[in-house]
C-alpha cells in the first residue's frame, strides 16, 4: 500500500486513466456513429489501461535498479520497502488479469495488447541502445512516449473491435494528440526548481533551463490542442474542445508564471496538477462529454 501512495497512487491516477480509456472507447464509436458503448467495453478498456500504465511503473523499477540505489536511495525498491522480486509478481498478476478481461471481451484484443507488450519490452531494455538514447534527451522522450498512442489504440480496439468493425479512419489525428499529451505530461513532471535538482537525476529543466523547459511544456500543449481540435471535428464537436483547452492553457500559462518565480516545482508535485488538469479536461470534454450529446441526439 506504501508503494502505491509512493509510486502509483490510485486516487491520482484513477480518474485521469479513467478518462484517458473512456475518451478511447467513445471517440472509437463516435467515429463510426455506433450506439454507445456496453459498460463492459468501458470496464476493460479502463482496467487493462490502468495495469498497463502500472506495468510501466514496475519496469521503471527494473530498469532504473542501479541508478536508484546510486542516486535515489529514498526510493521503495532501494530503502527495501519493495523488492524486484515481489515487483515482478505483481507484473504478471497484472498481466493475467489482463488477458482475462481481454478474453472476457473479445480474445482478438489480446494481438492489440501484445503489441503495446512488446512496445514496453522494448522500453525496458532502452531499445537496445541506452547509451545512445540517454546522451539525446529529446529522442529518448520522443521514443518513450511512443507508449501512449499504443495504449490509447488498445482502448479503442475494445470497442470497435468488440463489434466485429474494422479500425475505423479519423484515428490519427487522436492518437497524435495521445502522444502530445504524454509529453504535456512528461515535461511537466520534470521542470524544477534549482535547489530541487537532484544529482544523477535528468530533468528538462536542466537541460534547457527554467524557461526554455516552461517553453516546452506549453508549444507541447499547444501541439496538443490543435491535434485534438482536429480529431474533434471529425465528430462534430471541435468548438467545445477549443474552448475548454483555451481556458486550461490559461490556466497552465499561470503556472508557467508561477514556477518562473520560484513557486512550482516538478519534484514537489505541486506542478503536475496542471498536466493532469489538461490531460483530463482533453480526454473527458473530446469524448465522454461528446458521447454523451451524442446519445441524447439519439433518443
Amino acid at each position: 500500500w506504501i508503494y502505491q501512495e509512493e509510486r502509483f497512487p490510485l486516487l491520482a491516477h484513477g480518474p485521469l486513466i479513467a478518462a484517458f480509456s473512456s475518451c478511447g472507447v467513445s471517440f472509437s464509436s463516435l467515429l463510426r456513429n455506433a450506439p454507445v458503448p456496453s459498460w463492459q467495453t468501458f470496464l476493460t478498456a479502463f482496467g487493462v489501461c490502468l495495469l498497463m500504465f502500472l506495468q510501466l511503473r514496475i519496469a521503471d523499477e527494473f530498469k532504473d535498479a542501479e541508478e536508484d540505489a546510486l542516486w535515489r536511495p529514498y526510493r521503495p525498491v532501494p530503502r527495501g520497502l519493495v523488492t524486484l522480486k515481489e515487483l515482478r509478481w505483481l507484473f504478471i498478476i497484472s498481466a493475467l488479469i489482463q488477458v482475462g478481461l481481454v478474453l472476457a471481451l473479445e480474445a482478438r484484443l489480446l494481438f492489440v495488447l501484445a503489441i503495446a507488450w512488446s512496445y514496453l519490452a522494448l522500453m525496458s531494455v532502452e531499445f537496445f541502445c541506452r547509451d545512445w538514447l540517454k546522451k539525446r534527451p529529446v529522442i529518448y522522450l520522443i521514443t518513450h512516449m511512443g507508449i501512449m498512442p499504443l495504449v490509447d489504440f488498445f482502448a479503442t480496439a475494445c470497442e470497435w473491435l468488440s463489434r466485429g468493425s474494422s479500425t475505423p479512419s479519423g484515428l490519427g489525428w487522436f492518437l497524435t494528440a495521445s502522444f502530445l499529451n504524454g509529453i504535456v505530461i512528461e515535461i511537466g513532471r520534470k521542470l524544477r526548481q534549482p535547489a530541487d535538482e537532484e544529482e544523477g537525476v535528468e530533468t528538462y529543466s536542466r537541460l534547457w533551463g527554467k524557461s526554455g523547459g516552461a517553453a516546452a511544456w506549453l508549444v507541447a500543449m499547444i501541439a496538443t490542442g490543435i491535434s485534438a481540435s482536429v480529431a474533434a471535428r471529425a465528430i462534430d464537436f471541435s468548438a467545445p474542445v477549443i474552448i475548454s483547452l483555451l481556458i486550461i492553457l490559461l490556466i497552465a500559462s499561470h503556472g508557467v508564471f508561477r514556477y518562473r518565480s520560484g513557486n512550482l516545482s516538478g519534484k514537489k508535485s505541486n506542478s503536475s496538477p496542471h498536466s493532469g488538469l489538461w490531460c483530463f479536461t482533453l480526454c473527458s470534454v473530446s469524448c465522454r462529454y461528446g458521447s454523451g450529446i451524442k446519445s441524447n441526439k439519439n433518443q
